[in-house]
Order: C-alpha cells, then structure tokens, then sequence
C-alpha cells in the first residue's frame, strides 16, 4: 500500500480525565487537535464521533489510541474512568481497517524519540549515556511508567509496563504515618496511590489527620496553590512530600533499568509547579540511595515540557505497525 493511501490517520491519547484527538495528514504532520472531557462522553466511540464532527467527519480508515491502562486483549475496562469496549468492536463501529491500542506511557516513552532539546528541563545531573536505557514516567490522573529499551544503533523500544502500581514503600517515618493512613483506607497502597492528582490530596488528608486539623475539601490545584504562596504550611509539606516520593520513585525505576540514558518525567503535573520543582526535595531524594548515591548523581532528570506527547508517541507507533505489516512503503 503506498504511503499516501493510509493517510489521514486518526490519533488519540485517552487519559482518566481527558482525550486528546488529532489527525495526522502526512508523516509527522499533524493538525486538528482537540481535547474533549472524557466525563462528557458516554463510551469512547460516543467522543470519538464527537470529535470527526468537529473537524467536518473526513474519511478516515487508519487510527492508534494510546490510552491510560493496560491494553492485554481485545476488551479495555479503563482503571481510572467508566469507558469500557472492544478494540475490535470499536473498530468496526468507527469504520476503520486498522486501530490500534496501546499503553499511554508506551505512547509517552516513542514521543521522547521525537522531541527537541527545547521541549525537556534538566533538573540534576550530568550527561546522559550513549545508548542507554531511558525511564519514563510521570503523574497526572494515575501514575504512569515505561521505558526506552535501546535495540539497533539509534533505535529504541518502548516498554509497556504498569509500573505505577508495584506497592508503596515508604522512607521515612512520616511517609510510614502517612502510609498507615492510606492504607487503613484502601488495603494495597501503589505508589498511584501518592503520585497522582488525587494523591495529593491523599497526602494532605493523612498529614492533617496526623496533626489534628480540620480543613474543608482540598483540591489538587487549591493545595498546589497555597503551597506555593506560602498561605498553608501544610500544604507546603504536602508538596514537599509529593516530590521527596516521586524522587524515591523515580530513581528506584532507574536502578531497575539501569536508566543512564535519562529520567523523563511526563504528565501535566509538575508543569504547574515547575520554578519550586526545581529545588524540591525530588533530587535529593532522587540520589538518596546509599552506596548507589554516586551512580544516580550523575543520572539526569528531564522533565517533559511538550503539550501532547501523547499524540505525537502514538503516531510512531501506528507509523510503525503500519510498516511491521507492510502497509507502508
């Protein structure tokens, strides 16, 4: 098939909170993004449709979701939404010869193979090594991980992993108080449990249970806020608390790849904070690992500054099924 005729293609990144559609008119061009409250949308062919309407329903016979759970089958029951369906189901409904689903941080981790220098912001570190495992990882409505797997000279593989949910472990004694918390609430405490948008309200709760406060319901962004003004010394810890485990995290998912190709950090979290992310406690904890303190020093960490990697990771990928199946030229 020539390379023409499987354009343009549908791409999707599908999260717990939103969904983010495009079209990719011709390799790497890509145009009509839109994002849509999944909440607003009862089954995802319901937004799918919504979307193609916007954009004056073009004749589509190519797509690739990338999407905020496990892709194991044919059936997708989402961890953080209600939309439940069949990628073959789907596929027939939509029309399409091809869809593809993948794993959205599989999606995030191809989207780094594409980006300029420009779009990341070192924080620590020295220089990454030359054909290195990379770690991807990142919060936002969950807590996503994925790696980059070096295979031919200047070629990486994506991991698809569901690595934001391995258990907990805290550092210190007041992570174990606030462990204790989260897990008198919910039996197995992930490291999602902490490392997401609701657990940072999670953290918050378990502080102020520990030190006897009652507070009104905090969102993310209020507590985010007035941590940053200064307003709640609460909060402040809360933040701080948020960083220091996603420091642990992060450097325990680069001692398990041996990550010296570099920690990307993705998701629309740290983002919001990222002057204050700077010199929060996320790099000490980071290289606070005993005699590996040297090893993880000289790791860097980058966070992810690009608007939707997501869309960008999943079109490597159809672009590479395509031409594993030999629908490309």
């Amino acid at each position: 098939m020539s390379q023409n005729k499987t354009y343009p293609r549908l791409l999707a990144d599908i999260g717990g909170t939103n969904a983010r559609f495009a079209l990719e008119t011709e390799n790497e061009q890509i145009q009509n993004i839109e994002v849509l409250a999944c909440n607003d949308y009862n089954t995802i062919v319901d937004a799918v449709k919504a979307y193609l309407s916007k954009i004056g329903n073009p004749i589509i016979k190519f797509g690739a979701f990338a999407i905020a759970n496990p892709v194991v089958g044919d059936w997708v029951q989402m961890t953080n939404h209600h939309w439940a369906f069949s990628i073959e189901t789907t596929r027939q409904v939509l029309n399409l010869e091809v869809l593809i689903l993948i794993n959205d941080f599989t999606a995030q981790a191809y989207a780094i193979t594409k980006m300029s220098h420009s779009e990341f912001l070192q924080v620590g570190g020295t220089s990454c090594a030359l054909y290195a495992p990379k770690a991807v990882l990142g919060p936002g409505t969950g807590l996503g991980v994925s790696a980059l797997m070096p295979c031919r000279k200047g070629e990486y593989m994506a991991l698809a992993g569901e690595g934001g949910h391995v258990s907990f472990a805290p550092f210190d004694d007041t992570e174990l108080m606030v462990w204790q918390y989260a897990r008198k609430k919910y039996g197995h405490v992930s490291v999602e449990r902490f490392l997401s948008g609701s657990g940072l309200v999670l953290i918050y709760e378990a502080l102020a249970d520990i030190e006897g406060v009652k507070d009104g319901q905090m969102s993310s962004g209020l507590i985010s806020e007035q941590a940053l003004s200064g307003k709640c010394p609460l909060c402040r810890l809360t933040l701080d608390i948020f960083c220091a485990m996603l420091g642990t995290v992060s450097s325990n998912v680069a001692l398990t790849l041996g990550a010296r190709g570099g920690v990307y950090l993705c998701g629309g979290i740290i983002p919001r904070f990222i002057e204050y992310f700077k010199t929060s406690p996320f790099r000490m904890r980071f290289e606070d690992k005993g005699r590996f303190n040297a090893y993880l020093a000289a790791i860097p960490v980058y966070v992810v500054l690009a608007k939707y990697p997501g869309i960008s990771g999943i079109a490597v990928a159809l672009e590479n099924h395509l031409r594993d199946c030999n629908m490309e030229t």
